[in-house]
């Protein structure tokens, strides 16, 4: 059941959204009035949008290191597409918005954890990942997509398993989360929104753009904790496009 703390938070959010039209066709998010990532070329198509649910992982090479170092992430994915508002079985706006936070604090991590919380969370290096399941959030199934990785040259990859799709994808574009995103379960605060683009490594299979778009938690904490390297929770919008 999602708690009356996640609806308002969703109704703050809400202005993320271009405004609804009937029926509309789904459109990317925008972060803000003034800063916004670049909108996808007239030729993109939307394949999928889904829900990214994982850890991002950091490392410090020492306390008085300024900001931690980002070292990849692991996210499960879940399919959304079906949900978005103004589709057959679409949810309300504000219910859309808020499945990101929903998951976040109604739903285990999806990871094989060697530590999980209240302030330290580490998956399992060498099997991070737990049997494919759908995610149930009250009576509703959303069903499993895929995985978000970064592979052993540190390029970030998407696997859309039961949709037949990948994306092996570089940064093009970032701004920073809105002011009201939801900091996370550490406090830590929301990471960027961001626009990816093909590697050019030719390992993409129908997808050549990424926006991670409506995160929460997921930015690192200080290094002054003498921590080494650390995870913390996320979750977030993923919409994967194509060219045409």
């Amino acid at each position: 059941m999602v708690s009356a703390k996640i609806f308002a938070l969703a109704a703050m959010a809400s202005g993320v959204f271009a405004a609804p039209k009937c029926r509309p066709s789904p459109t990317v998010p925008v972060a803000g009035a003034t800063s916004n990532l670049s909108s996808p070329p007239p030729n993109a198509v939307l394949k999928k949008i889904a829900i990214g649910h994982g850890l991002q992982n950091y490392t410090c090479a020492s306390p008085s290191q300024a900001t931690a170092q980002a070292a990849g992430a692991l996210a499960v994915l879940y399919d959304v597409t079906p949900l978005y508002p103004g589709k057959a079985h679409g949810l309300e706006r504000a219910e859309f918005d808020a499945l990101p936070i929903t998951t976040l604090y109604s739903q285990d991590l999806p990871l094989n954890m060697t530590q999980s919380g209240p302030n330290v969370y580490a998956a399992n290096a060498g099997s991070p990942w737990i049997a494919p399941a759908d995610l149930t959030l009250g009576e509703r199934t959303i069903k499993f997509l895929g995985h978000h990785y970064f592979d052993i040259d540190s390029t970030p990859m998407f696997d859309l398993q039961t949709a037949g799709l990948k994306a092996s994808v570089v940064r093009n574009d970032s701004v920073t989360a809105p002011l009201n995103a939801d900091k996370g379960p550490m406090g830590t605060g929301a990471v960027a929104w961001l626009q990816l683009k093909d590697s050019g490594k030719a390992k993409s299979v129908g997808i050549d753009y990424v926006y991670r778009v409506i995160t929460a938690g997921g930015n690192p904490m200080s290094c002054s904790t003498g921590a080494s390297s650390f995870s913390i929770p996320y979750t977030t919008f993923y919409w994967f496009y194509k060219f045409y």
